[in-house]
């Protein structure tokens, strides 16, 4: 593994019940590979989006600033209404 720098960590009780519980099945041979492989996929997550902290905070206010969801099944209905009604004016059926 090459050089380590040693930490000491804090966990809730779940999740220390969580890392001992897969340890014990024998996923992992110690929780120190628990948390460094929960550690890697964090990074790997966090790297793949590609998103400063700051353009996170203006997507989300985009989103916010955009208004309220709209539930889309009404709108697909709508949408099929329409085009089913076009084709059938242009002589197309289901």
């Amino acid at each position: 593994m090459g050089q380590v720098d040693k930490r000491s960590i804090t966990l809730s009780p779940e999740l220390a019940r969580a890392v001992d519980d897969v340890v014990a099945a024998g996923e992992y041979a110690s929780a120190s590979e628990v948390i460094r492989d929960a550690l890697r996929q964090w990074k790997d997550r966090r790297d793949l989006m590609g998103y400063t902290v700051e353009e996170l905070r203006k997507l989300v206010q985009e989103g916010i600033d955009s208004g309220p969801a709209q539930d889309g099944q009404p709108i697909m209905e709508r949408l099929r209404a329409k085009y089913l009604k076009r084709a059938e004016v242009q002589g197309f059926q289901e």
